[in-house]
């Protein structure tokens, strides 16, 4: 098991300072992960943990999210991606591919558009080709909208709960509700708004770096048609199907995305 080490960022230029963690060889390809709504760095733990020697990841925890600063504002997905770019350059990433975890994918895919210089490659796990079109998403917008501190911890454990198609570990379940209840209610509705309001089909156009797909069959969020929308707007993206597995396959299979990972790197990059 590789050894995860836990730093802080400091972004400068009036953005946040973010805690993120670190596994892998130094001198390795570099990896960024980018989780998604509510989460911090732990949701890649499992991966982390089993990073291979070849491989140099950063995961680092969102403005609001987390153990990070949480300014009032500034929660678009522009400002996320901003963020990942500022984080790259503090922390001394030339180049890096993203991995994209769920609605993390979006803010991966913003900067893989506007900075193809600076990325080698992007992995969309679970990743919405757009959310406007969900009724989840929407009933879930509802529930938050007038949420209020100390977010209720029943609420946290229902958005955790049913992500995934087999059952995982209790202590891991508690860990992933913890670090969500990190975030403070207008944290939910202001993160959540801006993926509602912006378009986020539009974030798929311009992107040219080698692109994998990755999605379970049994994704209780996303739909098989969802992701063929990323196929088709993305050059020559490739698409893996995991059948039985639900929303965070990174959660339920570690192993085979970083083996699948591993080996798409291989072949182009």
């Amino acid at each position: 098991m590789a050894a995860v080490a836990v730093h802080s960022a400091v972004l400068g230029e009036g953005r946040p300072t973010l805690p993120y963690a670190e596994a892998g060889r130094p001198g390795g390809l570099p990896l960024v992960l980018v989780h998604g709504y509510l989460d911090s760095w732990w949701t890649f733990e499992p991966m982390l943990r089993r990073m291979p020697p070849a491989l140099h990841a950063y995961a680092p925890t969102q403005r609001g999210h987390g153990d990070a600063e949480k300014p009032q504002e500034g929660y678009l997905p522009e400002d996320f991606a901003g963020d990942l770019v500022a984080f790259m350059d503090s922390v001394g990433i030339g180049r890096a591919v993203l991995v994209g975890g769920s609605s993390g994918g979006v803010y991966a895919r913003i900067v893989a558009g506007r900075r193809p210089d600076r990325i080698a490659g992007l992995v969309l796990l679970g990743v919405p080709a757009t959310l406007a079109d969900k009724p989840k998403a929407e009933e879930f917008r509802q529930a938050v909208s007038e949420l209020k501190d100390p977010v209720d911890p029943a609420l946290a454990a229902s958005f955790v709960d049913g992500l995934t198609a087999t059952p995982m570990g209790r202590g891991f379940l508690q860990t992933m509700v913890d670090e969500t209840l990190k975030a403070p209610a207008h944290v939910w509705r202001e993160t959540l708004r801006g993926l509602l309001e912006t378009d986020l089909r539009a974030t798929l156009s311009g992107i040219l770096v080698p692109t994998l797909v990755v999605w379970g069959d049994q994704d209780p969020v996303l739909t098989r048609e969802d992701q063929q929308t990323i196929l088709d707007t993305i050059p020559d993206a490739r698409l893996l199907v995991y059948e039985g597995v639900g929303h965070v396959a990174y959660w339920e299979d570690p192993d085979r995305v970083l083996r699948d990972l591993t080996a798409f790197l291989a072949d182009r990059t």
